[in-house]
Formats: structure tokens, C-alpha cells, sequence
């Protein structure tokens, strides 16, 4: 079975450094699995790995997407699986960094995610059309109705994977829920990385001050002009608490304050989501540095 490495854990923990130490370690390769850092022109706000790191171990799916492109965790695992097959077939070891859990989970689960199997555009439209005139919520009780176990799972806010739902339901003539996930097709071993509350918030105000420093504030502005929020680029953290500024409303310091908040609200689901979901050895590398002897002895053992 296939092996993959996977460093997981909260924003500002360390997992770029981590994955690149392995790499070099272990002749690996980095595929990212951050939804945001696909985007060309995203580098500040995203914490995209520098040049100097991807420098330093091979990086895949960065720069893949244009800011107005949609990009879902079904295009992930499909691309994400043709680089751990080409990585493998090149004796090397890949290794998956990021924060995004569903995107992981989706590729190491085999969870189908109904992709461009069950396709049709014109009921898929036909249900955002519904959407639009008539609320979410309509839409949703559609759902409810003929799939209550698919729609106990959908947020009635998420209209996108309601209508998507339907759509499998009216084209394939089977619920929605009825999917079954795949049994994952890789042996795994997943490293979290993690450190105190008050510490990960520190480094988390710390970096989205550094950011700032580096020329966040440009970026964002260049993303606004694109399109800002009505983007799917433009909703990330880092980006989407500009736009009211930008509009000539509040504060610069109150979009830095926003921000902050907003990943630590975001570093704090991201735990939650990767401890209630995969099966990660935990490591709490900024106040043991030294432990990083164990990671590798874990990844040895592993690979043996």
C-alpha cells in the first residue's frame, strides 16, 4: 500500500518547517493541502511557503488556481492523488502539509465527494435558480425532504453542496447519503503538531503582524480590486476582513485585530477537527524543539 506522510496541526505551528525537515530527511516531496494556498498572487496572507523553502524540498499544488477559480476538495484529492502516484513511482515519499482537515480527511478516507461522475448542469442550475428567488432554507427543505441523513450533514447556509446533493439525487436516481466512502487507499501516518492556547495565539497575533509587515495590506487590496468577497479567494482569513475598510468603513488597526481574531477562531477549529478526525501523533514542537528526534524515529520506524 502506498505510504503518506501527513504534518497537520493549527496555523503558525510550524508544519512547513516540519514537512521540509522530513523531506530532506526521508527524500520526500511537499503537496500542500491549504485550499488557500492554490491561488497565484496569494503569498502573504495565505503563509505560503517562500521561495527559499520550496527551495529547500519540492512543493506541489501552489499556484495552481487563478483568484475568480472555484476549487473544491474533490479537485484536491484528484490532484492530489496523481502527485502521491507520481511521487511514489519516483521513489520518493510524499508528504501532505496543511491546515485544511476536510481536505485531508476527503484524501486519506477516500470519501466521495461527488464529483464528475454525477454531473448535470442544467439541474444544478435549476436548484441555484430556486436558491436565488427563494432563500436557502427552500432549497434545503428539498433536501430534507427526500434525504434527511444528507441534509442533517448540510448547513442550510451552504447552498453549493445542498444543490449538489440534489443533483446527485435527480441524476443518478440514488440519496445522497447512500455514497458510500472508499476504503482509504494509503498506509498513513499523520504528525499533528500543537503547542499551549496563550502560546499558538501569541505566534498566531505575532505572524498576522509580521504579515503586515511583509505588505499584507497591498496584496488584499490587489485582491479587492479583482473582486474582493465575491471571489472564492476573497472569502479566506486575511483577506475577507479588508473589505469593509477598502469600502471607506473603520480602521486599519481594526481590520488587524479582526484578523487576528479570526485565525485564532480558525486555529481552534482546525484542533478540534483534526483530533475528532484522524488518528495524528501529537507533538508540541515550539516548547520541545527536541522532540523532533522522536518525529523521525517515528517516521523511520514507519517507512520500515
Amino acid at each position: 500500500m502506498t505510504k503518506v506522510l501527513a504534518v497537520v496541526g493549527p496555523t503558525a505551528v510550524g508544519k512547513t518547517g516540519l514537512a521540509i525537515q522530513i523531506a530532506n530527511k526521508f527524500n520526500g516531496e511537499i503537496i500542500s493541502g491549504d485550499s488557500m494556498q492554490i491561488y497565484r498572487g496569494l503569498d502573504i496572507g495565505t503563509a505560503k511557503a517562500t521561495s527559499e523553502e520550496q527551495a529547500a524540498a519540492k512543493h506541489w499544488l501552489i499556484d495552481i488556481a487563478d483568484v475568480h477559480d472555484r476549487y473544491s476538495a474533490a479537485d484536491f484529492t484528484t490532484q492530489a492523488a496523481d502527485k502521491i502516484s507520481d511521487i511514489t513511482n519516483r521513489g520518493k515519499l510524499p508528504i501532505i502539509a496543511g491546515g485544511t482537515g476536510f481536505y485531508l480527511q476527503a484524501l486519506l478516507d477516500g470519501m466521495q465527494l461527488g464529483g464528475d461522475a454525477y454531473t448535470d448542469g442544467a439541474v444544478r442550475e435549476k436548484w441555484l435558480n430556486v436558491a436565488r428567488r427563494e432563500g436557502n432554507q427552500m432549497v434545503w427543505n428539498r433536501l430534507n425532504s427526500l434525504d434527511p441523513v444528507a441534509a442533517t450533514k448540510i448547513p442550510v447556509k451552504n447552498v453549493r453542496r445542498t444543490v449538489r446533493a440534489l443533483e446527485v439525487i435527480e441524476t443518478t436516481g440514488h440519496l445522497f447519503s447512500d455514497q458510500q466512502d472508499e476504503a482509504g487507499a494509503y498506509d498513513s501516518l499523520i504528525i499533528g503538531l500543537n503547542t499551549d492556547r496563550a502560546r499558538l495565539y501569541s505566534r498566531i497575533n505575532e505572524r498576522v503582524e509580521m504579515m503586515f509587515r511583509n505588505g499584507l495590506l497591498q496584496e488584499a487590496k490587489w485582491l479587492y480590486d479583482q473582486g474582493g468577497v465575491a471571489l472564492p479567494a476573497g472569502k479566506g482569513i486575511g483577506y475577507r476582513e479588508f473589505q469593509d475598510y477598502f469600502e471607506g468603513h473603520g480602521e486599519l488597526n481594526d481590520v488587524v485585530e479582526k484578523i487576528k481574531l479570526d485565525s485564532r477562531h480558525y486555529a481552534k477549529r482546525q484542533l478540534t477537527w483534526f483530533r475528532n478526525k484522524t488518528a495524528a501523533t501529537w507533538f508540541d514542537l515550539v516548547q520541545q524543539p527536541e522532540t523532533v528526534t522522536e518525529i523521525e524515529a517515528l517516521v523511520s520506524h514507519w517507512l520500515d
